[in-house]
């Protein structure tokens, strides 16, 4: 156990005992890292920034009732923000609209190429949102934060084994949307105007195929 392990330890003990200096240690730590992973499910910085400011009251609120003794407190952090951007979207149940997403991934070759560079950060949110809540979820944790298949599934209460599935057939939704919108655009159409796009194979009890397991 690392000094940074320990240290943390001690203000998450510290913060149960009541001491909110402790706990304004381990939010000054977390801010950043929490606000990134809220502001690529919404559609705004004052939304990231109040939803982020909402994650850490509730996680005040909870340390009593529903302490973080079982996951790290980070990742007990990321549960909490999960939780509440799903409870925003049920709130207001926006939709994006798939002519919102811009061309950021003209080629996605593997899970890499997700990560783009930071001025291309809402290009790639607005993408993102074009997915399902799933979707964006697990590409959110694990190619924008850079969480491993272990640490996505504590936040998304899921098994490593499904994690990985699910993050496949992201990515291959991924890939179909961008060869729908290539099909529809007459520069690119062949024959009769149409392009057929490859279904994604299907997994069976969350268990990966040979081929999913290329991309994981």
């Amino acid at each position: 156990m690392n000094k940074k392990e320990v240290n943390e330890q001690e203000l998450v003990a510290q913060a149960l005992a009541g001491d909110t200096a402790s706990f304004g240690l381990l939010y000054e730590r977390y801010l950043d890292e929490i606000y990134q992973f809220v502001f690529y499910r919404v559609k705004s910085h004052q939304e990231a920034e109040d939803l982020t400011e909402a994650v850490f009251l509730k996680a005040w609120q909870a340390l009593d009732e529903n302490p973080p003794r079982e996951v790290p407190f980070r990742l007990w952090l990321y549960r909490i923000a999960r939780n509440t951007v799903i409870d925003h979207y049920r709130t207001r149940r926006e939709q994006v609209s798939l002519d919102a997403a811009l061309d950021v991934l003209e080629t996605v070759d593997g899970p890499e190429t997700l990560v783009v560079r930071r001025e291309r950060v809402e290009e790639l949110r607005d993408r993102l949102q074009t997915l399902n809540e799933d979707h964006q979820e697990v590409l959110t944790c694990r190619f924008v934060m850079g969480l491993s298949h272990a640490e996505t599934a504590v936040v998304m209460s899921r098994s490593e084994q499904a994690v990985r599935a699910l993050q496949y057939r992201a990515i291959v939704a991924l890939r179909n949307l961008m060869t729908v919108e290539k099909a529809t655009t007459p520069p690119f159409q062949n024959g009769n105007g149409s392009k057929k796009v490859k279904a994604a194979p299907k997994t069976t009890n969350g268990t990966l195929t040979k081929e999913e397991s290329n991309y994981v």
